[in-house]
């Protein structure tokens, strides 16, 4: 049963003194001489669950990773239960009861669901029938529905997800790190995890509980740290937060009427007929789909997970292939088109940005500079080749453009902070020059100072005349970007709405 507020302040008020389990004393870590988190003071209470909020960059899960046994703190002092605590690797860290799901699943594809739950804890012989009875049992008594059979390489990133979570609590740990785990779910699955999470709590487990949906934390946290910059801001009980303080607090300044602000604004005119889609079909995912994209606005495309809006987009873009007979049409600037392989496509000039930047976004162990010159060299009709000079000027104008910060001009694209991965795999798109870019899923994982600089991006993309469709799960984005909105359900368009709509209007189109 959810509470009110007050109700939440008075229990919260004449709830006893909790014992510290866990506590970070003056914690600093810095990296080639750049410092990621500064003289950081944290503290963890048995059975309460704490978020970390902070921007891209702020030192959240660094200061997690020190915890976790991933790195090691350059100077302070870490303790658990009074005593000095100090894991060198994640398997340390869990005989200590301390696990981290990190935002980027750690799962190996090549084995089932129930062989990465249980990988690590194997008996010298194992039954395979009981151990995927009990893999079952164990997963639907946390609601989540997953195949325990399945590859989790197969698995789409929801799914990842609850595996990893299930994994953590598998493991009895007395504290569980949560970095970014809303991410891909569904509100029901997300309804499934808030009561998880509660259970957990009332079995005196410590959750530390990193997101940027600032409404998630302020719903189910006992009390928020704020990081900015690698240092502390503030700690204080939940009850004395609302939205704007936190945004505050957390960027230095009020961002509340930059983002989110949809139903306000009149949309901008239709340009040329960029693109238009008839009948697209593939398998079961996309079933007779037509829609248009025009130049100069962005289309916003939303649906539930499932409802085929990624599978579109990869069909349009060149990743998937669509149905050889009675696949349906696509025609670009009035041109029929088949791509078959994503290069052709952006010789056309259609980019698609992917909702998976780890795995599909970037070179990870390549610098910034070294994925910015990838994509040039990509563009259709572009240069053979860089010059040092020509790379570092490539480099130079999108960093300032996107605001990427990095601790460093060779800092590889994985040592950067989620929204900055996020500018990047955008950068090296736009690098290409586009006449339509389709952003899926383009503020996942990303605070509010970088979504609020990455919608102001996308606007001008589509002010410059450029044909934006924009795939997002969170409504209240859609509505703030589109000028239209097109909902899909079961693998097509199924209603179009303008920006002005409501959104009970646009979510009941998405169920019905």
């Amino acid at each position: 049963m959810n509470m009110t507020r007050s109700e939440a302040m008075t229990e919260q008020l004449n709830r006893p003194p909790a014992e510290t389990v866990l506590e970070m004393r003056g914690v600093t870590k810095s990296y080639h001489g750049a410092i990621a988190v500064n003289e950081v003071d944290f503290t963890l209470r048995r059975g309460e669950v704490h978020a970390l909020l902070g921007e891209n960059g702020a030192g959240k899960s660094t200061l997690t990773k020190m915890m976790s046994g991933v790195t090691a703190p350059t100077s302070g002092e870490v303790l658990l239960d009074g005593a000095p605590y100090s894991a060198e690797t994640p398997a340390e860290a869990r005989e200590h009861g301390v696990v981290m799901v990190f935002q980027e699943t750690s799962l190996v594809n090549s084995m089932t669901v129930a062989q990465n739950l249980y990988l690590g804890d194997e008996k010298a012989f194992n039954r395979l029938r009981p151990l995927y009875i009990s893999a079952q049992v164990f997963l639907s008594s946390l609601n989540f529905e997953v195949d325990p059979w399945a590859l989790a390489g197969t698995l789409g990133a929801a799914k990842k997800q609850m595996v990893e979570i299930a994994r953590a609590v598998h493991h009895e740990a007395r504290i569980i790190i949560f970095d970014e785990p809303t991410t891909a779910l569904t509100p029901e699955e997300k309804e499934h995890f808030f009561a998880l999470v509660r259970r957990l709590k009332a079995k005196g487990v410590s959750i530390i509980f990193i997101s940027h949906a600032l409404e998630e934390a302020l719903e189910i946290a006992d009390r928020i740290t704020i990081l900015r910059d690698g240092s502390h801001v503030i700690t204080d009980d939940t009850h004395a937060f609302d939205r704007e303080s936190i945004v505050r607090h957390m960027v230095g300044r009020d961002l509340s009427a930059q983002i989110y602000s949809g139903g306000t604004r009149t949309p901008r005119p239709r340009g040329p007929l960029r693109l238009s889609v008839e009948n697209l079909s593939m398998g079961k995912a996309v079933r007779n789909n037509s829609f248009s994209v025009f130049a100069g606005q962005v289309t916003g495309l939303f649906g539930l997970i499932g409802s085929g809006r990624t599978e579109t987009a990869k069909i349009v873009s060149g990743v998937l292939k669509r149905n050889t007979f009675h696949g349906g049409t696509v025609r670009l600037d009035g041109k029929a088109v088949r791509y078959r392989v994503p290069r052709q496509a952006m010789k056309d000039g259609v980019l698609y940005v992917t909702e998976d930047r780890k795995v599909e976004g970037f070179f990870e162990t390549m610098s910034i500079r070294d994925n910015l010159v990838m994509g040039r060299l990509a563009q259709r009709g572009g240069p053979l080749v860089l010059n040092s000079a020509e790379a570092r000027a490539l480099y130079d104008d999108w960093k300032k453009r996107l605001n990427i910060k990095a601790l460093s001009d060779e800092s590889k694209v994985v040592e950067l902070s989620g929204g900055n991965q996020q500018k990047v795999v955008i950068a090296k798109s736009l690098v290409q020059e586009p006449r339509l870019i389709i952003f899926d899923e383009p503020t996942r994982g990303v605070d509010v100072g970088a979504i609020a600089e990455i919608h102001e991006m996308i606007n001008g993309l589509a002010e410059a005349g450029l044909a934006v469709v924009v795939i997002s799960s969170y409504l209240p984005e859609v509505r703030s970007l589109s000028d239209r909105i097109l909902v899909m359900r079961t693998g097509r368009v199924v209603a179009e709405f303008d920006p002005d709509a409501s959104e009970d209007e646009i979510m009941f189109a998405s169920v019905h």
